[in-house]
């Protein structure tokens, strides 16, 4: 039992209409088998999406004297799919979503692209139901303070690029990508990658494309090769 009422406690913001909240958990493929609701949440995640990226950008403009270069990989490191989708699991987003039999069985880059999606909607719904101000509040408290974390940790750095810096200062080795599975249909491929040294396997990730494998894979290998 969904109970929106206490996601609204979680997440620190009290709705005066529901519904737009309810709404921005509504997958798209939830409507093909049910018909409880009229509307998905692609064109609150489309709000949100721009919401997310304005505020985003006037906490870096108005806190760091960085170049614009900086800010640009600071901004896509705070606003990817991978930090918003862990940020929507570690808030629960997962237990509220309307999702289709098929879709409510999708694992990795599939269900990490459905929690970013729903974390963008959750900002357009607060956004058109509070303003700007509850949306900057709510994604300050819960996306922005990861930042000391990324510049920390260097995360705002393309995985394969840091993997290879660390892996050739190191070792002198530059790691391998070697496919380890092809699943799904053609128009709906995800593809399983794993990172090597020599033949050592480091990491592995999986992506709708080898290149998006490729990056998790990296991802996966940071967090144990430092």
């Amino acid at each position: 039992m969904r109970d929106f009422k206490k996601l609204q406690k979680e997440i620190g913001t009290d709705f005066k209409d529901e519904q737009l909240l309810v709404n921005a958990f509504v997958h798209r493929s939830y409507l093909n088998e049910n018909s409880e609701f009229q509307e998905h949440n692609e064109r609150l995640e489309f709000l949100g999406d721009a919401v997310l990226e304005l505020v985003t950008t006037e906490f870096l403009y108005k806190n760091y004297p960085n170049p614009e270069g900086d800010l640009t990989n600071w901004r896509s490191a705070l606003v990817k799919t991978e930090t918003i989708s862990d940020v929507s699991g570690k808030l629960g987003f997962e237990d509220y979503l309307f999702l289709s039999r098929g879709e409510s069985k999708s694992k990795g880059r599939a269900r990490q692209l459905i929690l970013a999606n729903c974390f963008e909607a959750v900002i357009g719904a607060i956004y058109l139901d509070k303003g700007y101000g509850e949306a900057k509040k709510f994604i300050t408290k819960h996306l922005l303070k990861l930042l000391d974390e990324i510049l920390e940790k260097k995360l705002y750095v393309d995985p394969k690029s840091l993997l290879q810096e660390l892996a050739q200062r190191k070792e002198s080795i530059t790691p391998r990508y070697d496919v380890l599975s092809e699943t799904g249909p053609d128009h709906k491929r995800i593809f399983k990658i794993g990172v090597f040294l020599n033949e050592k396997k480091i990491g592995e990730g999986e992506g709708a494309s080898k290149q998006l494998a490729q990056q998790a894979a990296a991802e996966d290998a940071l967090k144990s090769y430092k």
